[in-house]
Formats: C-alpha cells, structure tokens, sequence
C-alpha cells in the first residue's frame, strides 16, 4: 500500500463507551453519520463520525484512519483524535467513531444560508479559499488528493478559523460513482476529468480536480447554490464534461479579480489548470493579507449572531 501506511487492527481499538457521550446529529458524512460528542472525563466537545464496519469497508476505513493519523496535522485541517469500535450484537456490524475536532461555527454551506441576501462578502470568501487553499497544498504534498471540496465539507469554529474534513476516503482511493452502484459524493462539485474517468477508462486526473471543487465552492458561497443544482444529479453528471465550465452569473456584484479567480480555477482542461501552490499566488488570495484581521473579526461577529439566533449559549 502507498505512502507505508501502518496496518491497524480494528478489532484492538477501545470501546468508546464511559469515554464519550453524543450530544446530538450535526450531519451526514460520505460513509457515516457525525454527531457533535463530548469527552466526559474533560467536558471538551468533539465531532465524532460513525460509520458501520463491513467486510468490504474494512480496508477503506483502515485508510481512512492512517491518513487522518497522518495528515490532519495543519491549521486548515481538522485534528483527528483517535477512533474507537463499538461492538455489536453477534449478526449485526461494529460500529467505527472516528474522533475529530468540533468546528463549533459549522460548514460553509450553513454560512451561506444564514447570510444577508445568501451570499458571503467577497473579502470572506477571498479568506475562506485561501484557507482551504492552504489545507489542500498541505494533502497534496501529501500525495493525497481530497476529491469530496465542497461547501458542506469546509468548517469554520467559533474564532473563524477554517477547517477542512471528509478527506479521508476519498483521498487515497481511486473510487468511482459505480463502483458500489451508489452516489459517492455529490457531483455538482466534481472535476469534469474525474467524471470522465468513469466513461473512459484511459481517462486520469490529478490532484488539480482539487481546484475544480475549490472553484465551484466560491460560486456556492458567492450564489448560495452551485451551479446545475437545480438538475438531478445524473443529469449534471451528463453535463459537466460536456458543458462549457460555469462562471459567477453577476458580473457586476463580484470584482474582476474574483472572476479571474472563478475562472482559473474552472479551467476545463486539468493539465492547463494551476495548482495549489499556483493559486495561492493570485491576487484575489494574495491580498487576503491586508485585510485578514478585519475579515476574522467580521467573520467572528456573524457566527457570534448566527449561533445566537439559533439560541445556542456559548
């Protein structure tokens, strides 16, 4: 197996229980459902995401948790904290929890949903994919490609730093929509390369599908929606490929460096699209510098509004 990943034995990992309590459901990942959790013996709050462990899984999940082991260790990715088996009645599946750390402020989707006119302010949005920009770089570095951006798998906390997750799956494995005859991901975020790649099968990618999703993430928090999502997802899947790629719909709302930024990101032909580190050089990124202060404390206040309006205590 690549990048000598530790073979883990699941069966020898604890049992959660008189370790962790869930607090409630906060949202579905790929494989699992996320439930906010708290350590009992500390009081600190977690994200914990279960998921059934079957035959067939086993070395996904395994490869899930060596990358969550090894790579969650930057500032724009969620921490990983440890997982744990509960077992199950004999016939039935044990179930994996996977530890991470809660980002109390929630995705970017619920940002975008709770703004004025739902869309972020363009100096957030600049900050925002900066710093997933940041965390992609770092996975990539890696060797690992994300394969699942989207506004639903950034996170921010309650300081407004920004974090990413549901990397871990999708990162390594090279999984296509039919290969377990279910949807793996939505696909209004994906690269029309990766698409391809399940029609053709001399199709590639590469870790540049990563700047696709990033591309199509700053129309969501510019538009509240990404585009085609108004079409079942097979039909946007037909589409993608064929299609020429979307661009930000008002020209006038958003500045000529932010559509420069849409567009280099949106660069149908992957091999003459840039990557990570090339996009953190733009200017729509490069500026975020000046600005960031500012942009935290706004960033901060609106959560601080938003979790109020929700009735959450601090």
């Amino acid at each position: 197996m690549a990048y000598g990943l530790d073979d883990i034995d699941l069966a020898a990992l604890k049992d959660p229980a008189g370790i962790f309590d869930l607090v409630e459901v906060v949202g579905n990942g790929t494989y699992g459902q996320v439930h906010k959790g708290r350590h009992k013996r500390t009081g600190q709050l977690t994200a914990i995401k279960i998921m059934d462990v079957t035959e067939d899984e086993e070395e996904e999940i395994k490869l899930e948790i060596n990358v969550l082991r090894k790579f969650s260790n930057h500032r724009n990715i969620a921490t990983y904290y440890g997982a744990f088996i509960k077992k199950s009645l004999q016939g039935q599946d044990d179930q994996l929890w996977l530890v991470m750390e809660f980002c109390g402020a929630g995705s970017v989707t619920d940002l975008v949903k709770t703004a004025r006119n739902k869309a972020l302010k363009e100096e957030w949005i600049s900050y925002i994919c900066r710093e997933v920009l940041n965390g992609v770089s770092h996975l990539h570095m890696n060797h690992v490609i994300h394969r699942d951006i989207k506004g639903q798998n950034v996170l921010l906390t309650e300081s407004a730093e920004v974090k990413l997750v549901d990397f871990g799956v999708s990162a390594q494995l090279d999984r296509t929509i039919g290969r377990r005859n279910t949807f793996i991901g939505t696909p209004y975020w994906m690269a029309p390369e990766v698409i391809a790649c399940d029609e053709q099968p001399d199709a590639t990618y590469d870790n540049r599908c990563d700047m696709w999703s990033i591309g199509i993430t700053a129309i969501e928090m510019a538009e509240s929606q990404p585009p085609l999502c108004d079409m079942h997802p097979m039909r946007a899947l037909f589409l993608i490929p064929r299609s020429d790629p979307p661009k930000l719909k008002s020209k006038k709302s958003w500045s000529k460096r932010f559509h420069h930024f849409v567009n280099t990101c949106l660069i149908k032909d992957y091999q003459h699209r840039p990557t990570a580190d090339q996009l953190l050089q733009h200017e729509f990124i490069k500026d975020v510098r000046s600005s960031e202060r500012k942009i935290r404390i706004e960033l901060k206040d609106f959560i601080d509004r938003m979790r109020k309006k929700k009735g959450e205590s601090k």
